[in-house]
């Protein structure tokens, strides 16, 4: 049984990016899950979501699995039509959605910067403003959590520009909407997770083009737990900003990174002689 605080049993949650063959989304449904909530899981892959709702399902729970293309507003608000028809009322949105691209500032095809911006602010924004009046209208309140990033506070550089102005925007999206919505109960907050072992960094350390060696150490340079992090890291921490136990936290951006944002660019954990070594 979870503890009091983190028990979710008779609430609805939904996610985003939610499929079995990403991360961070799949890990959050199973959390909230085993909490006790009724999920509503949307992505692009429907094989993956499809799954996940599979195993949301195992653990006793209820699970409507929907593709969406979250880089397009009108195929989002048609998918609450969808929501609406599975459940009468909303608690819970874990908006996960997102997408990178590499390329140099003064390459950046104008077009690629409108379909980052469009996936990761604009559709963000839309599913938030579609759960927000349910949740006005219902006058329970709610949480709602984005998954920002590490780059929304300090430049990763290496071609993430309109990745880390995107993640950024989440961040004053998150408390813009948290003063906005406090009157009726709505919290917003927001996580960054530092590198963390989803689909997309295995595909990374896997490219033949790359050294997996040499790009772990070049991460763990700024991590000082010396790890990657899980998704369930990321999930637990959700988990935690979704239920009461966070009842009094709204508006906030919590790093979870293994102390990246915490450590300074010349910083290290090493004294000196044991650098030089």
């Amino acid at each position: 049984m979870p503890v009091d605080w983190l028990d979710l049993t008779g609430r609805v949650a939904i996610v985003t990016a939610g499929s079995a063959h990403g991360g961070i989304g799949h890990a959050t449904a199973i959390e909230l899950a085993k909490a006790g909530a009724d999920l509503f899981v949307c992505d692009i892959d429907s094989v993956g979501v499809q799954q996940t709702a599979r195993e949301v399902e195992t653990l006793g729970r209820r699970c409507t699995a929907v593709t969406c293309d979250m880089g397009h507003a009108d195929a989002i608000i048609a998918m609450f039509d969808d929501f609406d028809r599975a459940y009468d009322r909303v608690d819970i949105l874990i908006n996960n959605c997102g997408l990178g691209t590499r390329y140099r500032p003064e390459e950046l095809p104008l077009e690629e910067w409108r379909k980052i911006v469009r996936i990761n602010l604009e559709g963000t924004w839309v599913c938030t403003q579609q759960v927000g009046r349910r949740m006005i209208a219902a006058g329970r309140g709610g949480a709602i959590v984005s998954i920002s990033s590490i780059a929304g506070s300090s430049a990763l550089g290496r071609g993430n520009f309109v990745y880390s102005v995107t993640k950024a925007g989440i961040i004053q999206f998150t408390r813009e909407l948290a003063v906005e919505w406090a009157p009726y109960g709505i919290r917003v907050n927001a996580i960054q997770p530092a590198q963390t072992m989803t689909q997309a960094m295995t595909n990374m350390l896997n490219d033949p083009q790359l050294d997996p060696k040499t790009l772990t150490a070049r991460f763990l340079r700024g991590i000082p737990l010396d790890r990657i992090g899980e998704p369930e890291d990321i999930a637990r921490a959700a988990l935690f900003l979704a239920s009461d136990g966070a009842s009094f936290i709204t508006g906030h951006t919590l790093p979870v990174d293994g102390g990246n944002l915490a450590l300074n660019a010349g910083g290290s954990k090493l004294w000196p002689m044991e650098d030089a070594r």
